[in-house]
């Protein structure tokens, strides 16, 4: 039997429907998402999630999937659940066309990745890095961007030359119709200063890592940029300030540490140098209307003379010192105010603050104790 009504029986019934005060509708298309939780791999998909294998190419109706799926394989992961297997990105750098894409309406989006199995990797979306060298399997971070183009373009990419760059999760969730990140305290520095995974429960941390700890989340978001061995140059050169310059606005701080690594001979930084790459990141900011503060690196553990903590000629510091005075620009002497931290609590209880073995590198402990101090000093001058 022939179940299709003849074209006029339809508009007849329109008719009549009409005339008796309905008003009939067009069944709706199917609204574009807002949210998304992706399992990548091939193996089972956890409930609640999205099943995405490496040979699944975007397309139009699809809304999500890779752009190069030629550059793409399915790998087994060591986690449980969504971290059991990942996706491999055979193709990576922030510039790299080989990104799983996925539609999204303009507006400011929480994205969380879970990574794979990888030593070390950062995450770039929109052409620029988003989250730096996340280390250790089943590595997870999350951040805020602003879509405004109608989709989202992300990829892992490298933190470590020769590792792997794997993804198993990723969630992605609408924070706001308006595609503005609120204000945000963007932070550069070294392996003082980076975070390290977990982030909840790392041995080593970076006073960027812990500052969101002492930071009203309601007045200020806080990104961490910092990466270990890193020097001035490379900050500026290698797309971590490209990544800051591209959502920086008016209101935003950008905390700037380096030093450390630009003073080792194989870095083949003059102070002279230094200084000058320095003063170019900090003009290229404010000429964002944001606000640059310049940080000094605090010293080692065992910078202590008769009871006294004292590292004010390690890291080239009097060069930041002065180029913040010439530049009219906040500083925060980390170096000054940990040592008068250290002293108060001796060479002994210094030291317990530190890596075992190592005096420079902060444990947890030490870590959150510098994002204090620099939080301290940040709502001293009234910056937060």
């Amino acid at each position: 039997m022939n179940w299709r009504k003849p074209v006029a029986s339809c508009l007849a019934a329109a008719a009549l429907a009409a005339g008796a005060g309905l008003v009939l509708t067009a069944p709706a298309a199917q609204a574009e998402p807002s949210n998304y939780r992706f399992d990548f791999g091939d193996g089972p998909v956890e409930k609640g999630y999205t099943g995405v294998s490496a040979t699944d190419a975007y397309t139009p109706e699809r809304r999500y999937g890779f752009n190069t799926p030629g550059q793409m394989a399915n790998v087994p992961a060591k986690g449980a659940g969504v971290g059991s297997d990942a996706v491999r990105f055979l193709e990576f750098g922030t510039k790299s066309t080989n990104t799983f894409n996925v539609d999204l309406k303009e507006g400011l989006y929480r994205v969380s990745v879970t990574l794979g199995d990888t030593s070390r990797a950062s995450i770039a979306a929109e052409g620029v890095f988003q989250e730096m060298n996340l280390t250790g399997n089943g590595a997870k971070a999350s951040f805020e961007i602003p879509v405004t183009d109608g989709q989202l373009n992300l990829l892992v990419t490298e933190g470590k030359v020769g590792t792997a760059f794997t993804l198993s999760a990723l969630e992605i969730e609408k924070v706001s119709r308006h595609p503005e990140m609120d204000p945000t305290i963007w932070v550069g520095g070294d392996s003082t200063v980076a975070s390290y995974y977990p982030l909840e429960s790392s041995i080593q941390g970076g006073w960027g890592q812990m500052l969101p700890q002492f930071v009203d989340p309601a007045q200020f978001d806080v990104r961490n940029m910092a990466t270990g061995g890193q020097i001035a140059r490379g900050f500026r050169n290698d797309g971590q300030l490209e990544a800051i310059l591209r959502y920086i606005k008016p209101g935003d701080l950008f905390l700037l540490e380096m030093g450390i690594n630009d003073t080792a001979a194989k870095n083949a930084t003059t102070e002279a140098e230094f200084k000058e790459i320095m003063r170019d990141m900090v003009r290229q900011v404010a000429a964002t209307g944001a606000t640059p503060v310049l940080v000094t690196p605090q010293g080692r553990a065992t910078d202590f003379v008769d009871g006294v903590h004292s590292s004010v000629d390690r890291w080239y510091r009097h060069s930041t010192v002065a180029l913040a005075a010439e530049e009219g620009i906040p500083l925060v002497d980390l170096n000054v105010l940990s040592s008068a931290y250290f002293t108060e609590i001796g060479p002994e209880a210094t030291l317990a603050l530190f890596m075992a073995g190592d005096t420079l590198h902060p444990n947890r402990a030490g870590a959150t104790e510098l994002a204090r101090l620099v939080s301290e000093d940040l709502a001293r001058q009234g910056l937060q």
